[in-house]
């Protein structure tokens, strides 16, 4: 099964890149686990352009919003602005073997609440979570 990303989550990923300038057909959404946390894992998210063979990796396309969309959406979903050829966008996801034995099947959203925002990660590997969601226990 995949490491899935909702459209939301892509759209912030897509907006992030946008932002720092990064070239976004070389850009990757590494997703992994690292020892650590109040409950033995930690979830890891990182932009890279290197993908190494044993990765897994999936991509999400979605559409772009059109302009006046994003304009009205302004208060607080993330959404694309600008506009390719096509219309769309795609998020490359890549995972180390490792991770993904914790990460399979693992759905990855992102919120924008008045508590704050952040990717937030549904994993059903997951015996325990901690209460800020960012660590796991398998």
């Amino acid at each position: 099964m995949p490491v899935n990303v909702t459209e939301t989550a892509a759209r912030r990923i897509d907006q992030i890149i946008a932002e720092h300038g990064f070239d976004a057909s070389t850009m990757r959404l590494r997703v992994g686990v690292k020892g650590g946390g109040c409950s033995g894992f930690n979830y890891t998210l990182d932009l890279t352009e290197v993908q190494k063979d044993s990765d897994e990796v999936w991509n999400f396309t979605y559409a772009r919003a059109p302009q006046a969309e994003a304009a009205e959406n302004g208060g607080g979903t993330a959404t694309a602005t600008a506009t390719d050829a096509s219309g769309t966008f795609t998020v490359t996801v890549v995972c180390d073997p490792k991770s993904y034995l914790y990460l399979n099947g693992t759905t990855i959203d992102y919120k924008d609440e008045i508590m704050g925002s952040g990717f937030v990660f549904n994993n059903p590997n997951a015996s325990a979570t901690c209460g800020c969601g960012s660590s796991f226990s398998a």
